[in-house]
């Protein structure tokens, strides 16, 4: 929605920001820290009116706009965005304010904000630093502009540069790191908008590989003879039908002094394009199936935010299995039986059940090399998990204490949003083969969701500890709503960033 975002250092005169609280529908008092930053900009009787204007409710997300004082240098437009209530409200719930106001200040074209909600957060102690970033990926988000695939047919929206501003130190500090990660998640979200007749697994081994030289990240992709070194099969077979060849890519941050030798360890699935293979898919079953990537896609971003927001202690491991699961007299079929570079054989019962088959190559690799203090996946894997949880949580399966409980408190710094879901022995019985160790998915539909975890779990080496997170239901979305438009979220960019800043 916008050209750019950046913060200045000083005021721009087109706007100032205020908050105001809510209940059952009707605004709170304003703060006596709001009202004196308001006197000393000049704009109390603005700020004023705009509180008592009738549509001014203080509910979370409502926005009123009045003119500005008519005084030379005072800001010209005043806004008061409600906050919601007091017993709920947080610093995450900046996010959803700060898409508010920025949808207000597209359409009015508004070139710069002065952020004044200091007075809101302080009043009921919210970390400054923490506040200003969920304003910053809010505001970030909705930026986000993906105009490239457009042609001649298309006029172009007229769109502004907009300036932010604020006052307090510790908020813009945030206020810069809310627009690194909310950068990285839409780096993320036009990875996933790109078409698949352009993003080839060989043109996401170039983003990998443009990702790593601005960064100083190490990057090795593993292709060719490379996949049958390392007996991927499960990239050889989803592969080989294709004439975009499948590879895995490795990337790596390393810090001047890890804390410590263990790494983090981040998997993506990342079909470029899925057909289902010979298991086609019907009807409009493949539309929307460049998506396929999206774990992958998010794992880069994440990437992006580690290496040049967060910068942690510890070293990360980005691991990409990358294939385009197409037909020819090549691919690989149902009743095919694969054997893993672990040892455990595979009974092909569907061929578009294939994301498990790529993964479980990078678990195996992640398990024997890399050494892991613990291993994440992100993957678009069944649609059994959007029938369970819809668009609201992703899936989260891990039976980690420890590290289930820093996925979660991740998961709500980012507001990205998981909900575990069990992992019983009785499921992985479920997913045994009468001819191999197990299958590649099993007919019998109960549990849908949780089937794909429990195959992946035969590719972990026990003691690891492991999260797998099934994103089918969040990675994108269908309407235009809060800080997104309808199209890709980039969902766990922010949330994989926010795990490696707690390591």
């Amino acid at each position: 929605m916008f050209t750019s975002i950046q913060i200045v250092s000083r005021p721009p005169a087109n706007a100032v920001l205020f908050g105001v609280f809510g209940d059952k529908g009707e605004a709170q008092p304003l703060d006596p820290a709001t009202k004196a930053r308001a006197a000393a900009l000049g704009v109390s009787a603005s700020l004023a009116a705009a509180h008592a204007r009738p549509e001014t409710t203080g509910d979370a997300g409502s926005v009123t706009e009045v003119p500005g004082p008519s005084d030379k240098g005072a800001p010209q437009r005043v806004f008061l965005v409600g906050l919601g209530s007091r017993d709920v409200f947080n610093a995450g719930s900046l996010r959803g304010a700060a898409a508010a106001v920025g949808r207000k200040l597209a359409a009015g074209k508004v070139p710069g904000l002065s952020i004044e909600l200091d007075g809101p957060c302080k009043a009921l102690k919210i970390n400054a630093a923490a506040a200003g970033s969920a304003f910053g990926e809010g505001i970030g988000l909705l930026g986000w502009v993906c105009d490239q695939f457009r042609g001649k047919a298309t006029t172009q929206p007229k769109r502004t540069r907009l300036d932010l501003y604020a006052e307090h130190k510790d908020f813009t500090s945030g206020l810069s790191r809310g627009l690194g990660l909310a950068s990285a998640a839409n780096f993320t979200r036009t990875l996933s908008q790109t078409p698949p007749n352009v993003a080839t697994p060989a043109w996401m081994v170039e983003q990998a590989k443009k990702l790593a030289k601005k960064h100083g990240l190490n990057c090795r992709v593993f292709e060719g003879k490379d996949l049958e070194r390392e007996k991927f099969e499960g990239l050889i077979n989803v592969g080989k039908a294709s004439e975009n060849k499948p590879c895995m890519i490795r990337l790596e941050y390393t810090p001047e002094r890890p804390s410590r030798k263990k790494p983090l360890v981040l998997i993506g699935k990342t079909m470029t394009y899925d057909s289902g293979g010979l298991s086609l898919k019907i009807n409009n079953g493949m539309v929307g199936m460049k998506r396929d990537k999206d774990g992958g896609c998010a794992v880069l971003g994440a990437m992006q935010a580690i290496a040049a927001v967060i910068k942690p202690r510890v070293r990360v491991v980005a691991l990409l299995a990358v294939a385009e699961n197409s037909i020819s007299d090549e691919a690989y079929r149902p009743d095919d039986v694969l054997t893993f570079r672990n040892g455990v054989t595979v009974e092909i019962t569907n061929t578009d059940a294939e994301g498990r088959l790529v993964l479980a190559d990078a678990l195996c690799w992640a398990c024997e090399k890399e050494d892991p203090s613990s291993v994440i996946d992100l993957a678009t894997l069944t649609g059994g998990v959007v029938v369970a949880l819809g668009s609201t949580f992703a899936g989260m399966f891990c039976e980690d204490d420890a590290l289930r409980k820093k996925v979660e408190a991740a998961a709500a710094a980012s507001g990205e949003r998981v909900w575990r879901l069990p992992m019983h022995a009785e499921y992985r019985e479920m997913m045994k083969s009468p001819i191999a160790d197990i299958l590649n998915s099993n007919p019998n539909r109960k549990a849908h969701p949780i089937q794909g975890a429990a195959f992946l779990s035969y590719f972990v080496e026990e003691g690891v500890p492991w999260c797998h997170l099934d994103i089918a239901g969040v990675h994108a979305v269908e309407k235009n709503a809060g800080p997104y438009i309808e199209g890709p979220t980039g969902w766990g960019a922010r949330l994989l960033a926010e795990l490696a800043d707690a390591e």
